[in-house]
């Protein structure tokens, strides 16, 4: 609380009219009163509040008051206007002496003489006590009025004393606007919140920078690590022997034989789809019918006979023991379902070689089924139509390159997605042999239609000796390089094949032969039987080299060694017999 001050002793009267948010009194100027039209100013020459003024010199004018016995009320917030006093006692009203406005609050001024002082009411009300009714005296009323902040506070103990120590709590002090404070917490948080951006900014983009550095390596790595795999890398090209060996040894293959049969005109093409897994490379091996191949009783065969006579387990063995394979399964494929395939992929188109007749035209001279040229879009039954066609004189490599060209039309518009291949697959409602199956099938040739889409795939002829074997350029080109495998060809020591042509009349001769050639150690080769009996027997050779083996055979069978001469052989034989009528099967089992 601040000390309040009434004694202010200037020209100048001033009133209070309020506080403000800080609690600190305001004031005005009391304008200056017009003079009473009653004939005397009862409190002097100035406007006095309430019967005394607080500002004059200490020098107080007589009040005269005719004292009826009531006090008009007195208001401690004067507003300026100055009430007449009227009273009816003729009494004459003792001198006011001057008020101390040093005097403690709720004191009374000391009255005349011969009067005695009462306790100041500051309501100026009646006293109850019967003194204060006679005389008549008009107590003093105390203003609480503060002083002016411009002057100096009164001196403790009545003096004045300008050089005041003033306390603490004499003082009001305004706190400082928390808008100031709150605005540099905001500046500190902005730049704070600035600098942590522009350091997590540059945080990420160190960590994206590393993250980049990082994955380029990692392909840097894995692609060289492709090529060397691949032996693509310079030093490690697959162009040398020992390089080559080794390259081609490390590649991984999945290889499917299929074989289409022929239902209306007979006969079977044989063909390996490869897949090479290492090096995204798709391949058709077309296998003449007439490699020569070893049935289960340890005999030379065909591969066309063995498909007739060995069905797909026995033909699927019998190629993996010659070309090195490992088939994982066997696709029987009719005519009629090649029809069916054609169809469901959309038709193909190849670039034919040959102008096709159709097989069921009734009339010569019609126009062919298929025409020869390039981008020809061939039907179902167009497509079978050219794969089996054969012309007269044609050798069997020439229909099987058929067979190659539309087996790779049909991968290229087969779906390279393995259901959809697989939904193809089931639509055929083929009866596929164990263990291959629907989804399998689906699966393998819808890789293989992705690299025949995207030109990754090629189709070749296995090279096949006029015997049967496996000439060294096969076994380079295609059974090494394209099957991964080794051929077993015969060497020096091999047994040598033995043809035999039944031509006695008798059924039994075959079998009676055979039996004596494997006991002599001999590969037996059935080359059928001759459509006429023949009295004398025949056994000759196409190579000089095999005269003393053709000799031998003579004796092993007990025939005349008369019987040999030069000649040609049957297909896969080293030496061809024909057994005539003067063959005795007695004469060769002890012979």
């Amino acid at each position: 609380m601040n000390d309040r001050y009434d004694g202010y002793a200037g020209g100048d009267q001033y009133e209070l009219v309020g506080y403000d948010e800080f609690g600190q009194p305001v004031y005005r100027q009391v304008p200056q009163q017009p003079p009473q039209g009653q004939g005397y100013d009862p409190y002097g020459a100035q406007p006095q509040g309430y019967g005394y003024d607080p500002y004059a010199t200490g020098q107080q004018q007589p009040v005269q008051s005719y004292d009826t016995g009531q006090q008009p009320p007195v208001s401690p917030y004067d507003t300026g206007q100055q009430q007449a006093v009227s009273s009816h006692d003729t009494g004459q009203q003792p001198p006011v002496p001057p008020y101390d406005s040093y005097a403690p609050y709720g004191t009374g001024a000391p009255g005349a003489a011969g009067t005695s002082s009462t306790p100041y009411n500051p309501y100026g009300q009646k006293q109850g006590r019967a003194g204060a009714a006679s005389t008549g005296q008009q107590p003093r009323v105390a203003e609480q009025t503060a002083y002016i902040p411009q002057q100096a506070g009164p001196a403790e103990g009545g003096e004045r004393r300008a050089d005041r120590d003033y306390r603490t709590e004499q003082f009001a002090f305004v706190e400082e606007p928390e808008e100031d404070s709150e605005d540099v917490i905001d500046w500190l948080k902005f730049t704070e919140n600035r600098t942590e951006r522009r350091e997590e900014a540059r945080r990420r983009a160190r960590s994206r920078v590393l993250a980049l550095v990082v994955v380029l390596a990692l392909v840097a790595v894995g692609g060289a690590g492709y090529l060397w795999y691949a032996g693509k890398l310079p030093g490690t090209s697959s162009e040398g022997k020992a390089g080559k060996t080794t390259a081609v040894g490390a590649q991984n293959r999945d290889v499917i034989v299929v074989h289409l049969h022929n239902t209306k005109g007979g006969g079977t093409s044989t063909a390996l789809l490869v897949d090479n897994t290492t090096t995204k490379q798709g391949t058709t091996v077309l296998l003449p019918n007439s490699l020569a191949l070893t049935d289960d009783n340890g005999s030379t065969t065909t591969l066309a006979k063995s498909v007739d006579e060995d069905g797909s387990s026995g033909t699927q063995d019998a190629i993996d023991t010659v070309l090195g394979t490992n088939i994982q399964g066997t696709w029987r494929l009719d005519t009629p379902y090649l029809n069916n395939l054609v169809e469901l992929v959309g038709n193909i188109d190849i670039t034919t070689n040959a102008d096709v007749p159709d097989p069921d035209a009734k009339k010569k001279g019609e126009p062919p089924l298929v025409k020869k040229g390039e981008d020809q879009t061939l039907s179902g039954k167009m497509a079978v139509a050219y794969a089996t066609y054969r012309a007269s004189g044609e050798a069997q490599n020439a229909q099987l390159e058929r067979f190659g060209q539309v087996m790779q039309g049909v991968l290229r518009k087969l779906s390279s997605d393995k259901q959809a291949a697989t939904t193809t697959m089931q639509t055929l409602a083929q009866i596929l042999d164990p263990p291959l199956t629907d989804q399998d099938l689906g699966a393998f040739l819808a890789k293989l239609a992705d690299l025949a889409k995207g030109g990754d795939y090629k189709t070749a002829l296995l090279p096949v000796q006029q015997d049967g074997t496996l000439s060294e350029s096969a076994s380079d080109s295609v059974v090494k390089d394209v099957l991964g495998g080794t051929a077993k060809s015969p060497d020096a020591s091999a047994a040598v094949r033995v043809g035999i042509k039944n031509a006695t009349g008798k059924k039994a001769a075959t079998e009676q032969a055979r039996v004596v050639l494997v006991n002599g150690g001999y590969t037996f080769l059935d080359s059928g039987t001759a459509t006429a009996a023949q009295s004398v027997s025949q056994i000759t050779y196409a190579d000089a080299a095999k005269k003393n083996d053709a000799l031998e055979v003579a004796k092993t069978l007990g025939l005349p060694t008369s019987s040999v001469k030069k000649g040609t052989v049957t297909s896969n034989a080293d030496v061809s017999v024909v057994l005539g009528q003067d063959y005795e099967a007695s004469s060769g089992s002890t012979g």
